[in-house]
């Protein structure tokens, strides 16, 4: 990916109008309350150390919307506040996952899994996600992999690259799954506020609390525009939240209170700006899936959730690294190949629709001009 990105910057010092499909980055501004609360907190100065858990006015702040957004309200002892959610990944592999042992992650997927598992000299065990499941992680898949090894699943709903949401069922199934072989589940939620259709939020935590098994991973950065702000948060059972505390504290210490505030603002302020982006970014999402079916030997679904779509690019009969290329310096269109998420990414391409509606018709057009010299 970041070759990719190397030579994308590359051709825009030439002077090539690149249109952006590539980066899962909001387009929209932080919105101003937030920003305000920010500013706030720095003049009022909080610009010294705190406690490396978080704020205790934060933490609170989470549990009250964690049981307005998925049921239950955990205990403060079980909220940890982190400087971003990527980082979550490689405390929950290092704290719960031996060397040699296992960890079953969705394949095409984050590329952080694989990293933080490999740096922690584990094994990822991937589970194809199929089209033909609209790219769910599917239990009966989960279950196939487990192994006396096993000591961790990870699942992504709304998913990156795909932009797939399972269901309620599958979510429930993939917990019983892991409460019968007594494994921990790290459910990566970070585009949780990113779903469309009127699908409500479903998550395996409803069924212990965070209290036993069951890890939650939130953000800020993509729901809220807030991506260069590297604010997150994790529930989990105490004696693991205190274990990933140790690893916070040893490696950054703390978060910013000053960014704290604004997340506290962020999900008990005006919520209108943000329910203004989720409805540009369902527009955004109809307008490029139709595009992407109106060329030829493209085929694409229609995500439920996140801001991605993954475009079947099979019938071309090239490689989804030969699309990549071809469609940048054919047509100064910036897109991922399937395979920088997986094996199983291969014969796809990801979109990511944080862009203008001019942007993304402009991008169609160029795309299908393009496509038609590789079908010719």
């Amino acid at each position: 990916m970041f070759q990719m990105l190397e030579e994308i910057k590359k051709l825009e010092k030439k002077g090539k109008d690149i249109i952006h499909f590539e980066i899962g980055d909001p387009d929209f501004k932080t919105p101003m309350n937030i920003i305000r609360a920010s500013y706030r907190a720095m003049i009022n100065g909080y610009t010294h150390y705190v406690s490396s858990y978080g704020l205790e006015e934060f933490r609170k702040e989470i549990c009250k919307t964690t049981k307005i957004s998925r049921g239950f309200l955990p205990d403060i002892n079980q909220v940890l506040v982190t400087p971003g959610a990527n980082i979550v990944m490689y405390y929950a592999i290092l704290c719960l996952v031996d060397p040699g042992k296992e960890v079953i992650v969705p394949d095409p997927g984050f590329p952080t899994y694989y990293s933080a598992i490999k740096m922690c000299n584990a094994k990822s065990v991937r589970v194809p996600l199929k089209e033909k499941n609209d790219f769910r992680m599917s239990p009966k898949d989960i279950e196939s992999k487990i192994t006396s090894k096993t000591r961790l699943i990870i699942i992504n709903s709304p998913q990156n690259p795909t932009g797939a949401v399972m269901t309620k069922e599958e979510l429930k199934q993939t917990y019983e799954i892991a409460e019968k072989y007594d494994l921990y589940l790290y459910s990566d939620e970070i585009y949780d506020k990113m779903v469309y259709g009127g699908l409500e939020i479903n998550s395996p935590s409803i069924y212990d609390k965070c209290k036993k098994r069951v890890i939650l991973s939130t953000g800020f950065s993509k729901s809220f525009a807030m991506t260069g702000w590297r604010l997150g948060t994790v529930i989990a059972p105490k004696v693991v939240i205190d274990k990933m505390n140790l690893l916070l504290e040893t490696t950054s210490s703390c978060v910013s209170p000053f960014i704290q505030k604004a997340g506290i603002e962020a999900i008990s302020g005006d919520q209108r700006k943000i329910k203004q982006m989720m409805k540009e970014y369902q527009k955004r999402r109809d307008v490029l899936v139709d595009g992407l079916n109106s060329i030829s030997n493209i085929e694409c679904l229609k995500p439920d959730g996140a801001f991605y779509v993954f475009a079947n690019i099979k019938k071309t009969g090239k490689s989804s690294e030969e699309i990549a290329r071809f469609l940048l310096k054919d047509a100064n269109i910036a897109v991922l190949p399937g395979t920088n998420f997986g094996k199983y990414g291969e014969g796809y391409i990801r979109l990511c629709y944080a862009t203008s509606l001019k942007n993304i018709n402009l991008g169609i057009k160029r795309i299908n001009k393009s496509m038609r010299k590789i079908n010719e």
